[in-house]
């Protein structure tokens, strides 16, 4: 089956992110509030894998890294390197549109404090595992982020301890080239632990590693 399997809009596996969603439902009813959908082709060659839906990022637009700063960051890289075309705007029915690119999150849903718990990212796992599977010229994963590299090591039924996360860090897996990199949030890059060009660095290596 060529469709992407995706938790279902009221899915209530873990408890405390379901409770999270209905507060934020009454809070800001026009809000999308559910688990946010991959977003990309099935032909793509990159993945991008973040953290979790930001609360008034992707939680509220319903796309991925869409309406925060994150996107900001992230969207004006790729489309650097000619991984997307149109225009970024923050909203879901802006025209940008992803090229031989897809990009989704270890968790699909909104966590308090931007925090899931492990209980959380493993119920998850399963998601982004088919996903993965689902892509079938999938050449290179980007990790923004230690529990995303966990997650898709996870995902891959590999041993954590085998590869170790590391802003900048390649690893051979079979068939796919997963490269490391710091999340681009605004944490990250307030504090200096990830500016631009470190951020661009990443995306030069899995040009490289593509081959385009």
């Amino acid at each position: 089956m060529n469709k992407l399997i995706e938790p279902n809009k009221n899915c209530s596996k873990c408890r405390r992110l379901y409770n999270f969603r209905k507060k934020n439902q009454s809070n800001n009813p026009d809000w999308f509030n559910a688990p946010v959908p991959t977003f990309g082709e099935l032909s793509s060659s990159l993945l991008i894998v973040g953290l979790a839906p930001g609360l008034q990022g992707a939680n509220k637009t319903g796309r991925p890294f869409t309406g925060d700063y994150a996107g900001d960051l992230l969207y004006k890289t790729i489309n650097k390197f000619n991984f997307s075309k149109g225009k970024y705007a923050g909203t879901i029915d802006d025209s940008l549109k992803l090229k031989d690119c897809t990009i989704t999150n270890a968790v699909r849903c909104v966590p308090p404090q931007n925090k899931p718990i492990s209980e959380e990212i493993n119920n998850c796992n399963n998601f982004l595992k088919k996903t993965i599977e689902i892509h079938k010229n999938l050449k290179v994963i980007i990790a923004l982020g230690l529990i995303a590299h966990k997650s898709i090591i996870s995902a891959l039924n590999l041993k954590q301890k085998l590869y170790k996360f590391k802003h900048g860090n390649k690893h051979k897996i079979d068939n796919l080239i997963l490269i490391d990199s710091y999340h681009c949030s605004r944490y990250n890059t307030n504090t200096g632990r990830l500016n631009q060009e470190m951020f661009e660095k990443i995306f030069f290596e899995a040009k490289k590693e593509l081959k385009i």
